[in-house]
């Protein structure tokens, strides 16, 4: 049953009629719920205190660490949704695959995949694969009361591209190659990746989480069409495999403008919207019955506060005639950017929309 329709049985009342979920489910809203991708931590100086000397895989391992970093923003931002922190490639290092996130890099594949045989890297996930997940979200929800936690996972087509590449890529080289010379290859290393992001999302809701997101970084690299007939297939399967939870389902992708339309067709709730489409326009091209979230730039966050001020309002007013809006950055937040600019951002939102 969707979270749209009626409340999902796991999830408290408070947290149901929070002005995050509302706006998932496209209902009346108090105000303009926020929240900032990558809001948990790079930004925060009790974040890189907490995690000092402790690796990135290391940290998201550790569950009360992972608790107190997915908190420090709600507490200093006073955000309406907490995302849960760990990273796109960790349901893949907890089945085994030898990769590492090196500072300044990202994420590096020891042995990338290219062939059939190397898709045997990837076996299926259990919840005792990411027991810590687990134990992190129940600190997590007794913590939050009322405050949503939202959960997520690499959509399919990111985490091949890792995997495929061995790492980040501007150009998706051997990824793009993969899938035009074997495409069916492609579509079970694809279909295996849905299987494993699936799991990882049911341990999430499982466990607590009352909402999801699908990060799929990279796919604005693809043409619609490629997108259609090799990506939305397995993006579809993940959001399938969690719509019985109830909980609302977010897609979000970097450069994907033209691909607003087939990102709502796969299945999600809410579509994210980087900050190269307007809000109007990216509703226009999504069409009806989907809430979206966005869609500040980033890089707004560094001028003026009356800067910052003047186009979140315009935001605010590309998004006033929507169903359903989340207030967001259109991408994530930046190491250097001042948290109480942050902070600023979101009273504003909330002072502005009040009703």
């Amino acid at each position: 049953m969707s979270a749209n329709h009626s409340p999902a049985g796991h999830q408290p009342t408070a947290t149901y009629e929070s002005a995050f979920l509302k706006a998932c489910r496209r209902e009346p809203v108090p105000h303009t719920p926020v929240w900032f991708m990558r809001q948990a931590g790079r930004s925060l100086p009790e974040y890189l205190k907490v995690r000092e000397g402790i690796p990135m895989l290391e940290s998201c391992m550790r569950p009360e660490l992972v608790a107190e970093i997915t908190l420090q923003p709600v507490r200093r931002h006073h955000v309406d949704a907490a995302i849960y922190f760990s990273d796109i490639v960790v349901p893949l290092k907890a089945i085994g695959v030898d990769l590492d996130i090196k500072p300044g890099v990202g994420p590096v594949v020891q042995n990338p995949i290219r062939t059939r045989a190397d898709l045997a890297q990837l076996r299926d996930l259990s919840p005792e694969d990411v027991w810590y997940v687990t134990e992190a979200i129940g600190l997590l929800t007794a913590e939050l009361g009322g405050t949503p936690l939202i959960g997520f996972a690499g959509a399919p087509f990111t985490l091949a591209s890792y995997l495929v590449e061995g790492g980040p890529s501007k150009n998706h080289e051997h990824t793009k190659a993969l899938m035009y010379s074997d495409p069916q290859l492609w579509a079970d290393l694809l279909d295996r990746l849905a299987e494993i992001t699936s799991a990882f999302l049911k341990v999430q809701i499982e466990a607590g989480a009352s909402a999801v997101q699908l990060f799929d970084s990279w796919v604005g690299a693809l043409a619609p069409a490629d997108y259609r007939r090799s990506v939305m297939p397995a993006s579809a399967k993940v959001f399938d495999a969690v719509a019985s939870y109830g909980v609302p389902r977010i897609h979000f992708g970097v450069g994907t403008g033209e691909l607003l339309g087939l990102m709502g067709e796969a299945g999600a709730d809410v579509v994210g919207v980087d900050w190269r489409v307007p809000l109007d326009e990216a509703a226009r091209r999504v069409g009806p019955g989907k809430a979206l979230q966005g869609n500040l730039d980033p890089a707004v966050l560094f001028a003026s506060t009356e800067a910052v001020e003047a186009k979140t309002r315009e935001v605010l007013d590309a998004a006033a005639g929507l169903e359903g809006h989340v207030f967001n950055l259109g991408h994530g937040v930046m190491p250097s950017m001042d948290p109480d600019a942050l902070s600023r951002l979101v009273e504003y939102v909330h002072q502005q929309t009040a009703r």
